[in-house]
């Protein structure tokens, strides 16, 4: 499995992409806001950022990761300045009650976020692989990451990105556990971070009201509930088979932001349950091989580094398909690889190109990778 791990994690991604920008070129026409004259606007906007985005790819392939240690800091302080620009008047855009977004001059615009997640992915790593090896110590491996990283997860919390927020919150915590943060701290942290967290839905009547759609989507369906409603009408119609590319009814209007966060059931209704169940074993291959991939690293950093990133797209894989199939409630996150989005697209490339270049460095003689094998619960497999 090792010796193919980056042919199929490739092959998964490239399969992927292809879907996203097939299913985009179908749904976008009908829930796009481009011009009436330029009913492909977000297409090629998409293809553009794929173009972008490979290159990004090939470039953190090719580049020594450990580049990354030595900018770390660099990294962690733009991603907290973007961050901080999400709530500076004239700068900061608020969608939908949400200020996730930045623009510049109008012209430019990204979500701070989606790079966030490979910013926290970073600083993480590189903090377990050069301050806490012995990840069980108080202060080095729970307290100081926990703060590090904490000032990320509150920054996107307090743009009201749930969605984010526990994606973020997630892997800091698998990252934590696999560099041996002891069990006890682990606990404590999830215990008082749930807690704030349902707190803070109660607080906010929208969210409320997308947690009460969820436990009944048919009779929230004119409200909040639309979409996954609509959605289970999308998968149930498809069927097996599907009733055919391009033939799909309810992106026509019917379902908001069918592009992007609810694409995924779109791709249910055209082309079947065999291609939702393509892609939810497409994402399976990811997972499998990245992780394969940073277990047989050959340091702590390319194994924690390797560990996130499979982490953010794994989790997000997983949120995004059960909200949209009425499995969890709505939190508004795009599928990787798939859904429309230039800044969520080139986050995840750029995760993929950082997979390959472990990959490149990984160790391939056992006798090697068993030498010096770090403290912790980081066990390099065969």
């Amino acid at each position: 499995m090792s010796k193919w791990s980056a042919q199929i994690l490739m092959a998964a991604v490239v399969f992927l992409l292809g879907v996203g920008v097939v299913m985009l070129v179908s749904t976008s026409v009908f829930g796009s806001e481009a011009p009436s004259d330029d009913i492909y606007y977000d297409v090629k906007r998409q293809v553009m950022w794929l173009v972008l985005g490979c290159m990004v790819c090939l470039l953190m392939a090719s580049v020594d990761y450990h580049l990354l240690q030595k900018m770390v800091w660099g990294i962690y302080g733009i991603c907290i300045l973007l961050l901080a620009l999400c709530y500076v008047p004239g700068i900061g855009q608020t969608i939908n009650e949400e200020s996730r977004w930045v623009s510049i001059g109008g012209l430019f615009s990204l979500q701070p976020s989606e790079p966030a997640k490979l910013a926290l992915v970073i600083v993480v790593a590189h903090w377990f692989s050069h301050y806490a090896k012995d990840g069980k110590h108080f202060l080095r491996g729970w307290l100081a990451p926990g703060l590090i990283a904490g000032l990320i997860v509150v920054l996107v919390l307090f743009e009201v990105d749930m969605g984010t927020t526990i994606i973020l919150s997630a892997v800091v915590f698998v990252m934590m556990f696999v560099g041996g943060t002891d069990w006890k701290y682990l606990t404590l942290t999830s215990v008082v971070a749930v807690g704030a967290f349902t707190m803070m839905v109660f607080q906010m009547p929208d969210k409320m009201a997308r947690l009460t759609a969820f436990m009944d989507p048919e009779l929230h369906r004119s409200g909040v509930g639309l979409q996954q409603f609509m959605a289970l009408i999308a998968l149930g119609s498809g069927g097996v088979e599907g009733i055919g590319m391009g033939a799909g009814r309810l992106k026509m209007l019917y379902m908001p932001f069918a592009h992007t966060d609810f694409i995924f059931p779109m791709i249910g209704e055209e082309l079947g349950l065999r291609m939702t169940l393509a892609i939810v074993f497409a994402f399976l291959l990811i997972a499998v091989s990245g992780l394969t991939i940073a277990f047989h690293s050959r340091d702590r950093f390319g194994t924690m580094l390797g560990v996130g990133i499979v982490s953010f797209i794994s989790l997000q894989a997983v949120l995004n398909m059960g909200v949209t199939t009425s499995l969890l409630p709505n939190t508004g996150l795009p599928l990787p690889f798939i859904s429309c989005g230039g800044s969520a697209l080139m986050a995840v490339m750029a995760g993929i190109g950082i997979l390959l270049n472990i990959f490149r460095q990984g160790d391939t003689s056992d006798k090697e990778r068993l030498q010096g094998v770090p403290k912790g619960r980081i066990t390099p497999r065969v």
